[in-house]
């Protein structure tokens, strides 16, 4: 493996683990056991570093985003979606964890973090309308776009939400109780039969 792969794999997991904030260069330098300067030549800062992990970021969830187009969409449809977008959020809590502080010092990723924010919208409703469609869900024009933003708003702050209503670091299976959390939303505008399935579903998905 490459340095510059290792500095970014080496970051990821320290900035999971400890926090943006908490873990300097020079940390990600000892852990690495190579010089400040080596990594310097490889990136100029700390938010250099940020910059590159978001892109990967960037590309791991644009793969989840991609709504099927080319056959009638079902309840395993919105299911996947949601677990394949708490998944990326998952592999790169860090960015959801210090999203602000983030966001406000990295323009480049607060503009880039900003289309994801949209295009998760755009896809929520595309879902939405797809089972519309298909009978499975009854909801407006209004309603759909209401429920697409609020699983924006669930989807990326439901990991500090974990954090601060149980007082302890996140744990992976904070990832199902994420996606029954957004089901929950859906479930009222789904026909009783899919509401029924939705409450088999979601039990067996948190066991």
């Amino acid at each position: 493996m490459k340095t510059r792969e290792r500095i970014l794999l080496t970051s990821l997991k320290l900035f999971n683990e400890n926090g943006e904030p908490n873990v300097s260069t020079n940390h990600i330098a000892d852990e690495m056991d190579i010089s400040p300067g080596n990594l310097y030549y490889h990136f100029r800062n700390k938010d250099d570093i940020i910059l590159s992990l978001f892109m990967q970021f960037e590309k791991q969830i644009s793969d989840a985003l991609e709504a099927p187009t080319a056959r009638a969409l079902n309840m395993e449809d919105m299911w996947l979606y949601l677990h394949l977008v708490f998944e990326s959020i998952w592999q790169y809590r860090f960015l959801y964890r210090d999203l602000d502080n983030i966001l406000m010092r990295n323009r480049k990723v607060r503009l880039r973090f900003k289309r994801i924010l949209e295009r998760k919208i755009r896809t929520a409703v595309a879902i939405c309308n797809g089972l519309v469609d298909a009978g499975i869900m009854h909801a407006t024009t209004e309603e759909t776009e209401a429920l697409a933003n609020n699983i924006a708003v669930v989807a990326t702050y439901w990991l500090n939400y974990q954090r601060i209503r149980t007082d302890k670091q996140e744990e992976n299976g904070d990832i199902g109780r994420g996606v029954y959390q957004v089901m929950t939303l859906v479930s009222p505008f789904l026909v009783e039969e899919m509401r029924h399935l939705l409450y088999r579903l979601s039990h067996d998905y948190l066991e």
